[in-house]
């Protein structure tokens, strides 16, 4: 059985159920900044992120992308897991924020193990709810925060998943993630800064307030 799998599931779903994702499941590593799942592609796996960082985007009529929420090991997805429930394609990507390493299930043993293994059933009832209040998080934070409060809160966020104070981004892409400008983005980098909430490198932020 693969050891991080049991290292983080196993005070979770019982052995029986271990061994059978250890037996059916796909390791998969992939680098960061690639797309696990992309929009408007047809799922056939459910991913349990093992290690690493996966950001979730959905997209607009433009091709404009906005963050809906990120994932750290021991997560899934809940819009994943219902593309995969109602056999439709994908409505979000899922890309790595850091080299990533996930277990593949197919989902053809998700209606299965509803029915057959109570732990599983309560892992995806409270996967679901732990992402529609990050979601409603995120609503949230486009409707009552000003676009400061919203970028470091995105920094702080980013932080928190990478596990590393030091982020390594570029202004054009908060700028994606956000639905901003570069302009905007570099403008209110620079505010926070000054009220020594962050601290700006070439390439990199360092988040000074968790």
């Amino acid at each position: 059985m693969d050891s991080q799998l049991q290292l983080h599931y196993e005070h979770i779903f019982e052995n029986e159920l271990l061994e059978e994702i250890s037996k059916i499941g796909q390791i998969k590593e992939i680098g960061p900044g690639e797309n696990l799942i992309e929009i408007g592609a047809k799922i056939n796996y459910m991913p349990l992120l093992l290690e690493g960082a996966i950001k979730i985007l959905r997209e607009d009529d433009h091709g404009e992308e906005l963050l809906l929420y990120f994932l750290e090991r021991g997560d899934t997805c809940a819009l994943t897991l219902n593309c995969c429930l109602g056999n439709v394609k994908s409505e979000i990507r899922a890309t790595t924020e850091t080299k990533t390493r996930v277990i593949l299930i197919p989902i053809t043993k998700m209606d299965e193990w509803m029915r057959k293994y109570k732990t599983w059933q309560n892992f995806i009832l409270e996967s679901y709810q732990s992402r529609m209040k990050e979601m409603l998080a995120a609503i949230d934070t486009i409707a009552f925060l000003n676009m400061d409060e919203r970028i470091l809160k995105y920094l702080r966020d980013k932080a928190m998943v990478n596990q590393n104070e030091e982020i390594q981004t570029t202004h054009q892409r908060i700028a994606y993630d956000l639905h901003t400008s570069r302009v905007v983005v570099s403008r209110l980098l620079k505010k926070l800064e000054l009220d020594q909430k962050i601290k700006l490198y070439r390439n990199s932020i360092r988040v000074l307030e968790l």
